[in-house]
Formats: C-alpha cells, sequence, structure tokens
C-alpha cells in the first residue's frame, strides 16, 4: 500500500491537491482526525485494489484531534508502516489575501475570536515541526491548479533512478521569486530578448529566442559552466535520498531567459537518464 498523508497550511491548496491526486489514481479521505490513519492503514494492508494508493488529510480543521498527529505518526513508524508526509503552504501574504478574498472563516477562528493574520500566525507555528519532517513541500502561492496537479504528477509518479525526480522551474522575478526552489538560477546577468521587437513577443519555447540567448560567448560558458554544475550537483541529492529536486531558474519576466534555460537543464538531465520535465510558470503573463 502507498500511504500518503497529506497536511499543511489552511488556504494552501489542500482541497485543489486532493482533487488533483484523485485524478492521479489515489483513494483520498479529507478532514480524516489522526487517530483515524492507523484503521485506514489496516484497511489498506487487507489487499484492496482501490486502497492500494491512499491519500489521507489531516489538518487543524480536526480541533483538538489534530494535536494527535506527532504521536499518530510516530506510532505508524513504530509499526513500519511506510508513509511519506507531503505539506502543503504559501506565504503568509497569500493565505490571509485568499481568505479576505474568499470570505470564509479561517479553522483557528472558529475556536477563538482571533482575526485571520493572527490565525496564520499561531497555525504556521503549530505545524512548524510537521513542516521540517515533511518528505515534500509544495508552495502554492504563485502557481495554479493545473500547475500543482503537475508538480504532484511529477513528484509521484517519477519511475527513473528509483523514483527520483527533477523538475525544472522557470519564472520571472518580476511575477514573485519561486519559494520551494532546491536550486536557485538566476539568469537576468545575459542580454534580454524582450528588448527586440522581433523576439519581445516570442518565448523561450521558440528556435530563435533560444538562438539569441546562447548566441553570445558569455551565454555559452554561462550554459557550460550552468550544466557542469547540475550534473555534478544532482547525482548527490539522489544520493542523499531525495525523492524530488526542484531547480528554479529566474529572469525578468520568465518568458524568455529562464524559459531557454529550463528547457537546457531539463533536456540535459533526460539526456542522463533522469526523470526531469520543466514547468514554465510565468510564460503566458
Amino acid at each position: 500500500m502507498n500511504l500518503l498523508i497529506v497536511t499543511g497550511m489552511s488556504g494552501a491548496g489542500k482541497s485543489q491537491a486532493v482533487n488533483s491526486l484523485e485524478d492521479l489514481g489515489y483513494y483520498c479521505v479529507d478532514n480524516i482526525p489522526p487517530a483515524l490513519i492507523p484503521s485506514f492503514v489496516d484497511l489498506g494492508k487487507r489487499g484492496s485494489e482501490s486502497l492500494s494508493r491512499l491519500a489521507v488529510v489531516t489538518d487543524t480543521r480536526g480541533g483538538d484531534l489534530f494535536s494527535e498527529i506527532e504521536n499518530i505518526l510516530n506510532m505508524l513508524k513504530g509499526r513500519n508502516v511506510q508513509y511519506k508526509l507531503l505539506f502543503l503552504d504559501a506565504s503568509d501574504d497569500v493565505l490571509i489575501r485568499r481568505y479576505k478574498e474568499n470570505r470564509r472563516k479561517h479553522p483557528l477562528c472558529n475556536v477563538s475570536d482571533i482575526t485571520v493574520e493572527e490565525a496564520v500566525k499561531i497555525e504556521r507555528k503549530m505545524l512548524k515541526v510537521l513542516r521540517l519532517c515533511a518528505d515534500y513541500i509544495v508552495d502554492t502561492s504563485l502557481i495554479s491548479p493545473a500547475q500543482l496537479k503537475e508538480q504532484l504528477s511529477t513528484i509521484f509518479f517519477g519511475n527513473n533512478n528509483n523514483g527520483f525526480s527533477v523538475q525544472c522551474i522557470s519564472f520571472g522575478f518580476k511575477h514573485g521569486p519561486l519559494m520551494d526552489a532546491d536550486i536557485l538560477i538566476d539568469a537576468r546577468c545575459l542580454p534580454n530578448p524582450f528588448y527586440d521587437e522581433g523576439l519581445k513577443n516570442l518565448t523561450g519555447l521558440d528556435n530563435r529566442v533560444k538562438e539569441y540567448v546562447l548566441s553570445t560567448d558569455d551565454a555559452k560558458e554561462f550554459s557550460n559552466k550552468l550544466l557542469s554544475f547540475i550534473d555534478s550537483a544532482v547525482p548527490l541529492y539522489s544520493k542523499e535520498g531525495k525523492s524530488r529536486l526542484c531547480i528554479g531558474i529566474g529572469c525578468t519576466g520568465g518568458k524568455h531567459r529562464s524559459v531557454t534555460f529550463a528547457e537546457e537543464i531539463t533536456k540535459f538531465l533526460n539526456e542522463k537518464g533522469y526523470n526531469c520535465v520543466a514547468v514554465h510558470r510565468d510564460i503566458n503573463k
């Protein structure tokens, strides 16, 4: 049985994650008290085909019942139950904005007379330990539901290098930083195709932009040294037992230079035998 425990900050997209996981073949149970997780594990051990991939969501909506989560995780380890912990996160500003936009009440506001801002700060302290011990952390601050599904698919269905998968994400700094990158690269030091009228409205997926970005001696040296670093670093992450590696590469707008190099890195790693996909966060902005 493949057991995935999903938790994280309220408003970070756990419901969207559940929808995506269901589409990916998981049997999902939302808003479950931690104490009931072992019961679902027992059901899964009976060999039911529908429970071969089980995802349970548990979080602060459970109130006092959620306080048992650390004890339950220790119990599962004591019973040699293999599981992975997925933590959904987002910046405080984004979480607060989401609650104010949809006018929903934060779970911690149901049990005490506090503001959303205070609730977010309290919840982050409550979940600090879980975040530290999570196998996977996905920051949803600046990604769409479709991009979240793509990330989850990459994380849980990579089949090369013992399940080790790599995601190379291009982005634009002006649209906000990439929060969950393990390796972060800045390509703003290279000439920007945005200022060429013939290339301005194209993206790094177009060969004309790619040729422009990689045409100078500086760019070629940058590319060679970057790929050499990637070639050295990625095996070390895999050797350390990391299941997923996120490489972020940014430029100003996230349409030209970062896209070009994200594609170059992805091609390079796939040729090396890794399971690598490119995601272009800001290419349509």
